[in-house]
């Protein structure tokens, strides 16, 4: 290493990630008049929507309160344009923030920390970048979050493969055209229900490897009207505040005081079909009390779910391999557009790879145990 690498700069807090949690801490801290820096893999801000641009990429959250809340300056000025806003519009509000409080100037773009350690001697923190330069800070932040490092797939024969290949959490910044393609999609998370519809419109053929079924909700996406976003800028400040007191931290949830073990079977349909025809993971959550504690409550909204994935796809073989067999809320529900209704195209196909394995990856498909041949180009 040369001696430019071997600069060591002091701080008083180094910040991990300028998604948005690492640009708040830095603006508050800041208006502290500390001596703060951001260090970000990436080249621009955003975090998780900086990396995740996948087809279909879009927020679970009402866009409304998928926001910050620290300056009615921004929340006024800035405008949604659907519901639920895709990951492109998330992104330029999250430079929009960055660009109106001036937040660049302390972050390190393209900078990767290698380790980060505690100095019990020195009683300060010491961080070592991957280009070799240390920073002494008395704090240490990880703005992380959940969803910055991805797995790696490691199935045989990957690297075999002739095709293009993605991974949906480091997606290219380019777009990638699936026309007249040949696409398989492995796994039916969160990701896989947004990418799979939005894919299979343009795919000459669609074939889906599942492992688990996910429970999805239709999101009834839309843009906003002028008076609802009037609404809430004219009512920021309770909505705020009801958020900050309800479950989920969600100002627009309709929660309901009932327990859905009280009510009749009429009752409870009507209920759920009210929720399930606004659309959203979060309101549909929200209807009943005892759902997420009483495995009998939890059942009477699965089978809910379940009932409507099997009137949705009209094949009797692949709505059972899509209606999930574990409780409801146990993972973290999906908010899909014409998810379901995706299955019924006569350019995909669903693959069980719990009674078919994936075993192998050849220079053009996939070979599952069951010694199936699937092109994929």
């Amino acid at each position: 290493m040369d001696k430019k690498q071997l600069e060591t700069i002091n701080l008083d807090v180094l910040i991990v990630g300028a998604g948005f949690a690492g640009m708040y801490i830095l603006h508050k801290l800041r208006k502290l008049k500390l001596n703060v820096l951001v260090l970000e893999k990436a080249s621009d801000v955003g975090g998780t929507w900086y990396w995740n641009r996948y087809p279909g990429a879009r927020c679970d959250i009402e866009s409304l309160e998928y926001s910050y809340s620290f300056s009615e300056d921004l929340q006024q000025e800035w405008d949604w344009s659907h519901r639920y806003s895709d990951q492109s519009e998330i992104l330029k509000y999250a430079n929009y923030v960055a660009e109106k409080f001036n937040l660049k100037n302390n972050i390190k773009f393209n900078t990767e920390v290698k380790s980060a350690s505690y100095k019990k001697n020195l009683k300060k923190w010491k961080i070592i970048t991957t280009s070799g330069k240390e920073y002494i800070s008395n704090f240490c932040v990880m703005a992380t979050g959940t969803l910055s490092s991805i797995k790696e797939p490691d199935f045989k024969g990957l690297d075999n493969f002739k095709g293009d290949f993605y991974v949906t959490g480091r997606w290219p910044h380019e777009e990638v055209d699936f026309t007249n393609k040949k696409v398989g999609i492995i796994g039916t998370g969160s990701s896989g229900v947004q990418s799979i519809p939005v894919i299979a419109k343009k795919a000459d053929h669609l074939t889906v490897f599942q492992r688990s079924p996910n429970y999805s909700i239709p999101a009834k996406n839309r843009p906003l009207s002028d008076k609802e976003i009037l609404d809430t800028k004219s009512n920021y400040s309770e909505i705020r505040k009801k958020a900050r007191y309800t479950r989920a931290g969600i100002g627009y949830n309709q929660f309901e005081e009932q327990k859905i073990l009280d009510l009749s079977s009429e009752v409870i349909n009507k209920e759920l079909n009210k929720r399930w025809e606004i659309g959203g993971q979060e309101i549909f959550t929200a209807g009943f009390t005892d759902v997420g504690v009483d495995q009998k409550a939890n059942d009477k909204a699965a089978e809910f779910v379940k009932a409507k994935i099997k009137e949705i796809v009209k094949d009797k073989d692949t709505a059972e391999l899509l209606s999930p067999k574990d409780t409801i809320g146990c993972k973290r529900l999906c908010a899909d557009s014409d998810y379901f209704e995706t299955y019924n195209r006569s350019n995909v196909d669903l693959i069980d790879i719990n009674s078919s394995p994936i075993e192998l990856i050849t220079e053009n498909g996939l070979i599952t145990s069951k010694k199936n041949f699937y092109l994929i180009l």
